[in-house]
């Protein structure tokens, strides 16, 4: 069983609260066209790799109808990496979004520069477990974080899973709702119920050694989860089970950070019968084959 360890987050607001606004993209675009402004992000963008101690994070962001969110959690990031002095980078892997994902996410990449926002689109909506795959192609970093585009998963988080990765030289950080001052907020009582009834029965037929075996915002050292990707055989949201279900088969440890989950800001959820049905039919899989 892996190593597990948990620590509260520097600062643990309960719920969800927003840095100060956020730019819209037009006023982005409006900033970028003056020359002073160019030359202070060409200044912070060398900042950031002075001060990343030669490490460099990756972050993947699977999308499906999140034109209005994109631009708030880039931005998020971007702001929450270069605070802390890392070097970074944001993947983008659009599964062919009809409500102008893409088109927000080009717009994005060049107000941030080709080399900290790389759009990689596929044609069409493949699976959350391929889209991590496809990102991995593109990744230079040699940590990744996975999370999602929705803002379901506030970035001010990420600073504290690299300070749990540094000290206890985990493979993996993971965020938790179900352990010290993690929770969730935003949902009603019936998906409440869902999550946790699901999480219960992860628990009893997995017995993963981790708190959130549904969880999706987490900190992997590339070559584990490189190397876990290789094993794992889940494409959509089971994808997230698995693999700390082989984390645990391969030995590796994990740590665990509680963090705020908050329901989704603008769009839509992507959690409807058809996700339940194949969630099930891949926990009794993995129950069978683990």
């Amino acid at each position: 069983m892996p190593a597990i360890a948990e620590r509260t987050a520097t600062n643990p607001a309960h719920r969800f609260r927003f840095l100060p606004a956020a730019p819209s993209v037009s006023q982005f675009r409006a900033r970028r066209l003056t020359a002073s402004c160019r030359r202070g992000f060409r200044v912070r963008r060398r900042a950031d790799m002075a001060g990343g101690g030669g490490d460099k994070f990756s972050v993947l962001l699977p999308t499906y109808n999140e034109r209005e969110n994109l631009p708030l959690v880039v931005w998020l990031l971007a702001r929450t990496f270069r605070d802390s002095g890392k070097d970074f980078e944001i993947i983008i892997i659009d599964d062919g979004s009809p409500d102008g994902t893409q088109e927000i996410a080009e717009q994005l990449e060049k107000i941030y520069g080709s080399d900290k926002i790389l759009l990689r689109p596929r044609a069409s909506k493949l699976g959350l477990g391929t889209a991590y795959i496809h990102g991995m192609k593109h990744a230079t970093g040699n940590f990744i974080v996975i999370m999602d585009a929705d803002l379901s998963h506030h970035p001010k988080f990420i600073p504290e899973f690299i300070r749990m990765q540094k000290e206890g030289n985990f493979d993996i950080v993971s965020g938790t709702r179900y352990k010290g001052n993690g929770g969730v907020y935003g949902w009603d009582l019936k998906r409440k119920l869902i999550s946790r009834g699901a999480n219960f029965l992860t628990q009893v037929l997995l017995r993963p050694g981790a708190s959130d075996l549904t969880g999706s915002f987490r900190l992997y050292r590339k070559e584990v989860l490189e190397k876990l990707m290789e094993k794992c055989v889940s494409k959509g949201y089971v994808f997230q089970m698995e693999m700390i279900v082989r984390a645990r088969q391969l030995g590796y440890t994990i740590g665990e950070v509680p963090i705020s989950f908050v329901d989704r800001v603008y769009g839509e959820s992507k959690l409807g019968g058809n996700e339940i049905v194949s969630f099930l039919k891949g926990l009794l899989t993995l129950f069978a084959t683990t």
